[in-house]
């Protein structure tokens, strides 16, 4: 089976290792453009392209998709028998069909439950005990396409987004492989999906990631937990972002909505229900800190 693989970040990564490392022929692996990072701007590139230089894989990077006819023919030079899509940007029609079986895309969501850019954030956002990783067949209209295979993933009490992120991304991969066998066997059966069960999962903003102390203990925790360690959700006090990466719900401490507590060690606000007790945190400018080192320098009491 010879493999175009098109993936950016490091979530990709599992999958693109254990094609390469498979009986199947990686032939190329695509990827977004080099960008221009830092105060000295200089050129970085995706974990994916990374991988593929280490490993004398070629590496195509089209500025654009839709009508780039020098990439279109390229990918047909390369008679691919299958293209697979794991955290890439939306493929056109006139690319996804160039392959003899199509493309297929790892979702990292129950299709239809959480279509989107932000699956696994908004799962645990909306206190999801459950999500899941689903293959598709690519389809014009995003997130689809019929169902190859789905898998589920328990949400752990103490998961946030960093940690169900590395533990999807690893089970990501078996189940690609195993999608991939199915089709060189033909042994397989596409299921529909059915779009009255659909749910979004939009792209991460800033004013998702900022807090509001009238919303419940519970809703908060949530939040931060699906935005750590990355964007983090934050609160401004005065002008500085404080950002907030651990929670606990305390119900037992009564406060107002955005009142705060504090003792040498512990530090907790008031929500709509219940109180947030904060364990990582980090002023705008500073490191990240667990809550007794950042108190000793820092006081919410005014």
């Amino acid at each position: 089976m010879r493999i175009v693989f098109l993936g950016t970040p490091d979530f990709s990564l599992p999958s693109l290792k254990a094609i390469y490392h498979s009986s199947d022929e990686l032939i190329a692996v695509v990827t977004v453009p080099d960008k221009e990072q830092g105060r000295g701007q200089k050129l970085s590139f995706s974990p994916v392209k990374k991988f593929a230089i280490e490993n004398n894989i070629p590496v195509f990077q089209p500025e654009k998709l839709k009508g780039n006819e020098e990439f279109i023919n390229q990918m047909k030079e390369l008679q691919p028998d299958l293209f697979v899509v794991v955290a890439f940007r939306i493929l056109p029609k006139e690319i996804f069909e160039i392959p003899k079986f199509g493309s297929f895309n790892l979702h990292a969501s129950l299709l239809p439950k959480y279509r989107g850019a932000a699956p696994i954030q908004w799962a645990l956002i909306n206190s999801e005990s459950e999500t899941g990783l689903t293959t598709f067949k690519l389809a014009e209209k995003v997130d689809t396409g019929n169902i190859y295979l789905q898998t589920k993933v328990p949400i752990f009490p103490e998961d946030n987004f960093g940690t169900l992120h590395d533990r999807m991304s690893e089970l990501g991969a078996d189940i690609v492989v195993k999608t991939i066998e199915m089709i060189k066997d033909g042994n397989y059966k596409l299921t529909p999906q059915d779009d009255s069960l659909a749910s979004p999962a939009p792209k991460i903003t800033k004013e998702i990631c900022k807090i509001d102390w009238n919303k419940s203990a519970l809703e908060i925790h949530n939040l931060v937990r699906g935005l750590s360690p990355y964007p983090a959700a934050f609160f401004y006090f005065g002008e500085k972002i404080i950002k907030i990466y651990k929670t606990e719900i305390a119900k037992d401490l009564k406060l107002s909505p955005s009142e705060f507590y504090q003792t040498k060690n512990e530090l907790f606000v008031g929500c709509g229900k219940d109180s947030i007790k904060i364990l990582e945190i980090q002023q705008e400018g500073k490191k990240r800190m667990g809550i007794e080192e950042f108190l000793r320098g820092f006081s919410f009491i005014r």
